[in-house]
């Protein structure tokens, strides 16, 4: 795995439009209400409240797109 220098320091909004998903979108993969994602979409990914950041986490590196089987 390799460092990635200056994720947490990124906003959530920035990691999120970098995936390619609208607020509503990362709100359905982690199940929570999109409401949620608008109240954190401007802080920094170092500054989400930890339930949270744990979920939003691997999807915002996309390490859900590395279990694919195709790849």
């Amino acid at each position: 795995m390799f460092w990635r220098w200056g994720f947490s320091k990124k906003t959530v909004k920035e990691l999120r439009k970098n995936r390619g998903l609208t607020a509503r979108e990362l709100a359905a993969k982690i199940r929570v209400n999109p409401a949620r994602i608008n109240r954190i979409d401007h802080l920094k990914l170092k500054e989400v409240p930890e339930p949270l950041k744990s979920k939003i986490t691997p999807i915002l590196r996309g390490d859900d797109i590395d279990k694919i089987p195709w790849l």
